[in-house]
This record gives C-alpha cells, sequence and structure tokens, in this order.
C-alpha cells in the first residue's frame, strides 16, 4: 500500500506545546496512510523529541510545512474541518469522527484539497480559528474524563478517514470547484466593508453579525462561481481592488 493514500488532505497542528506530540501525531497519522503534516507556529521544532516520538514515520516530521498562522495554513483548501471538544455560544455545523471521514474522502476524491485542524493541547481552537472552518468535528468521550492527548484527537479522526476510503465511498460530484479558504476571506471582508458603507452593520455594536454571516456562507459551501457572483455583486456597491 502506497505510504501517502491521502494526497490532497492535510493534517493542521496548531501551536503545538510539546515536539513530542507532533512526533506521536506524525505516527498516527502514517498508521492511515495521511503523511501531509502542516505546523502552525510550534513553540518547539525542528526537536530531537518529535523525530524520537515518530518512530517509522520520521519522515513526515522532517518533510512537515511550518508557517505562522491558520490563514496561510488552509489558504489553498476548498473544504476546512475544525476539532472542537466544547459547546459553542452560536452552533456550528457538526460532524461525528465517522462523518468526518466520509466528508474528507469524498472531497478528496474530487480533487478538492482538504485540511484538519487540531488545537493548541490545553485550550484547542480559537473561537477566530474555528470560525474558518465548514465543519466542526467532535470526538463522543465518556463523561467522567473527556480529555484526549493530542496524538489520540488525531489517531480517531484519521483512522476514520481510512475507514471511509476502504468502505468504497461514493464519490460527490459537483461542476464546479469550491471557493478556497483565502476566496471566503476576501468575501468576508469586502462583504462587512460594504455593510459598514450601507449602514446595515456597526463595527462598535456587531451583535455577532459577521460571525454569523460566516456560517451561513461556511454551510452552504459557496464554489468559486458563486464567489464570483457574489463579488461582483458587493462591487457594484462598493468597488475593491480585491
Amino acid at each position: 500500500m502506497e505510504a501517502n493514500l491521502f494526497p490532497n488532505l492535510r493534517i493542521v497542528l496548531v501551536e503545538t506545546s510539546h515536539p513530542g506530540n507532533i512526533g506521536a501525531s506524525a505516527r498516527a497519522m502514517k498508521n492511515m496512510g495521511i503523511t501531509n503534516l502542516v505546523l502552525v507556529s510550534p513553540q518547539r521544532f525542528p526537536d530531537e523529541q518529535a523525530v524520537f516520538r515518530a518512530v517509522s514515520a520520521v519522515d513526515v516530521v522532517t518533510e512537515a510545512k511550518v508557517v505562522d498562522s491558520v490563514e496561510e495554513a488552509i489558504a489553498d483548501c476548498q473544504l476546512v474541518i475544525g476539532t472542537s471538544a466544547r459547546d459553542r455560544r452560536i452552533p456550528w455545523p457538526m460532524l461525528d469522527p465517522k462523518g468526518c471521514g466520509e466528508k474528507v474522502v469524498a472531497e478528496s476524491g474530487e480533487g478538492h484539497d482538504v485540511a484538519i485542524l487540531f488545537g493548541r493541547e490545553d485550550r484547542g481552537l480559537s473561537n477566530q480559528e474555528l470560525q474558518q472552518c465548514h465543519f466542526h468535528v467532535n470526538i463522543p468521550t465518556g463523561e467522567a474524563y473527556s480529555s484526549l492527548n493530542l496524538a489520540m484527537a488525531v489517531q480517531v479522526i484519521c483512522y476514520e478517514v481510512l475507514q471511509a476510503k476502504l468502505a468504497g465511498m461514493p464519490e460527490q460530484s459537483w461542476d464546479m470547484d469550491y471557493a478556497s479558504a483565502a476566496d471566503m476571506e476576501h468575501l468576508y471582508e469586502h462583504l462587512e466593508e460594504t455593510l459598514i458603507k450601507v449602514g446595515f452593520h456597526d463595527p462598535e455594536n456587531p451583535r455577532q453579525l459577521m460571525t454569523r454571516l460566516r456560517r451561513l456562507f461556511n454551510r452552504i459551501r459557496p464554489d468559486q462561481m458563486e464567489i464570483g457572483i457574489l463579488r461582483g455583486i458587493l462591487s457594484s456597491i462598493n468597488p475593491l481592488d480585491k
């Protein structure tokens, strides 16, 4: 079996504090045929502990891409899924681990670039980072002790991705590629500036407006042509050089 079964899938670890968790996560990934690792501002990397804990997945560690921000890590992705261990003030479209695996396999099979985000060991992903995701995924646990080690969480999600592939999931079809994360961020910037210009949005009293609009567009997953249409409508009201 080839080492990388999912060339369009990347696992993104955000601000990992212990390099051993990077190595253990890399091992969990490679066990499941996933080798694309992106590290967002790791506190200690490169580090011999990451190599030691990786065992036979040293190549995943040494070839990991290091970036400065989540935005950079997901800019070209059409599907972004964030792991979340707690309920949010504004509910977001949720997946369980099995549903996450099925979604990833279906869309990566279409050639879409997919990212799964895992947050900091002590506090997970921030609300701002989670708002950049199309879906959140939660790993159910027993009520008595719900804390999962980072590598354990990576293992569970990667396992479900591999199981979905082995089950021969039917691939989705669409006539146009989904918009990338960078395209969506440009839309949100343009939309917010336009809403301020027409007097609908007060940034001093935002009332969660942009958060709810992000949730709306992330739920419907616009494609590239639809984003072009929306940006064209906004430009007719508020032209921007973007």
